[in-house]
């Protein structure tokens, strides 16, 4: 049960191996890459900025509230910062527990919750130099509003 922030890439096979190390009957994946595109247009980098000790602390609270509601076995979050090129991996979601439905949800519920409290800031800049600072969308909170209602 871990998180990581880092400006360096990381590689989500190894990253599986290692969250999969220990006994469990299910595991869940998400990995994120840096979309082309954005909120104005095309994307070449997206800029990620961020308070080291905020974001670590928010990140191992939303871990360990998904191991608490799905009884996870074991989980792990890697989130990146710095200028990222489109195409590049940005987060790497992982978990294991007992049964498929609790590592699914955990996994989606860690998701929702990193889009919307995550204390990251985000600027899209395209190959022409123009950059815009990324705002919340609202489908992303009402994504993360749902697990409020399901507690």
């Amino acid at each position: 049960m871990k998180v990581t922030v880092q400006r360096e890439p990381f590689d989500g096979a190894k990253e599986y191996e290692i969250l999969t190390s220990s006994g469990h009957a299910a595991a869940a994946v998400f990995s994120g890459f840096v979309r082309d595109f954005g909120h104005s247009g095309d994307v070449s980098v997206l800029e990620l900025e961020h308070y080291p000790e905020m974001t670590e602390r928010v990140l191992s609270e939303i871990g360990a509230t998904a191991a608490d509601r799905f009884d996870l076995l074991n989980w792990r979050i890697i989130h990146r910062f710095g200028a990222l090129n489109a195409g590049e991996p940005i987060v790497w979601v992982g978990v294991t527990a007992q049964h498929r439905s609790n590592a699914f949800a955990a996994c989606e519920f860690m998701m929702d919750y990193l889009k919307t409290k995550a204390p990251f800031w985000k600027k899209e800049i395209s190959a022409e130099g123009h950059s815009s600072w990324v705002n919340a969308l609202e489908q992303d909170t009402e994504r993360q509003q749902r697990w409020e209602e399901t507690n």
